[in-house]
């Protein structure tokens, strides 16, 4: 939610009319959602005035500016009970919004993880803590050290039932398919070979964030905290996989990488991060090379992809 909440448009909902203009989604957002979602999402934009209304009035919050992703509209929110700064998140698939309130379920006395307030999964709604300052870590910078602490976090709590959330297995296939639907000609093969390989028997198993990054972080009160997680049960090495990458630009640079982050990360394991990350450097690499992007960093990524 990151640039959910960076990129807002600011407005203040003092009546209906207000609120109605502030909730309507942008035609390019509603081609996005439609991408992402199918058809029905269309529908989904149109009610979503209406349906923030009636979550500002249940929730008592008083709606301030509104922004979004690919998967979900977010607004900035007071609650004029008690002042505090709260985001109402949104997204037109329940499935997701159910995932994500598991997740946070679970990692709820964890304070490097956003805090969910209130659920409303029917709805595909969330009610979700401020974060200040909130920085992205990707706007300000990082160093292992210190998120290190937040990557330890996520992974000190006991996983959920297996029924609970999708296999890391599952959420991979979903990114290789849309990898290979947005990139036509990019071959994940190799990618799903290796991934089968490090989800078979005797795996760990663990509670998995799926979508961490340094713009999936922010800068908190006491140290970078996790927002916007794409759930799944796996191997918990996966998260760090963002991080030993971002910004690398050769095999030396990676292996001093992870070797700083796994020796902070208790339980991590270097040789998995390694082959984690040859795994997942196709998702990254291939909007990349559709783009024509011929950097070092981009030139490294396909290699470590076998591109």
């Amino acid at each position: 939610m990151t640039a959910d909440r960076t990129a807002v448009t600011s407005g203040v909902a003092a009546g209906t009319a207000d609120l109605a203009d502030l909730a309507a989604v942008p035609e390019e957002v509603r081609a996005r959602l439609v991408t992402r979602f199918g058809p029905g999402a269309r529908e989904w934009c149109a009610q979503l005035p209406r349906l923030v209304d009636e979550l500002a009035g249940r929730w008592g919050l008083a709606v301030r500016a509104a922004g979004g992703g690919g998967t979900s509209r977010v607004f900035r929110c007071d609650r004029p009970g008690d002042g505090a700064a709260v985001w109402l998140k949104l997204t037109p698939d329940t499935e997701v919004a159910r995932q994500e309130a598991v997740a946070l379920t679970a990692w709820r006395e964890v304070p490097s993880v956003v805090g969910l307030l209130a659920e409303d999964v029917g709805a595909g709604a969330l009610l979700l803590a401020d974060v200040r300052p909130g920085t992205t870590l990707r706007e300000r910078g990082w160093r292992p050290a210190e998120v290190a602490g937040m990557l330890a976090g996520l992974r000190s709590v006991p996983a959920p039932s297996r029924t609970a959330l999708p296999s890391l297995a599952e959420r991979l296939d979903f990114l290789f398919d849309l990898t290979e639907r947005r990139a036509p000609g990019v071959s994940t093969a190799d990618a799903r070979a290796l991934t089968r390989e490090l989800t078979g028997d005797g795996a760990p198993l663990g509670l998995v964030h799926g979508d961490l990054h340094p713009s999936n972080a922010l800068l908190g009160p006491a140290g970078p905290v996790a927002i916007d997680p794409r759930a799944c049960l796996g191997d918990p090495d996966f998260d760090l996989v963002d991080w030993a990458l971002d910004g690398v630009a050769d095999r030396a640079a990676l292996s001093d990488r992870i070797a700083g982050l796994t020796g902070l990360v208790a339980g991590a394991d270097a040789d998995r991060v390694l082959a984690w990350c040859r795994a997942a450097a196709v998702l990254i690499a291939a909007p990349r090379v559709a783009a024509g992007r011929e950097d070092a960093g981009t030139v490294f990524l396909r290699e470590l992809a076998g591109l």
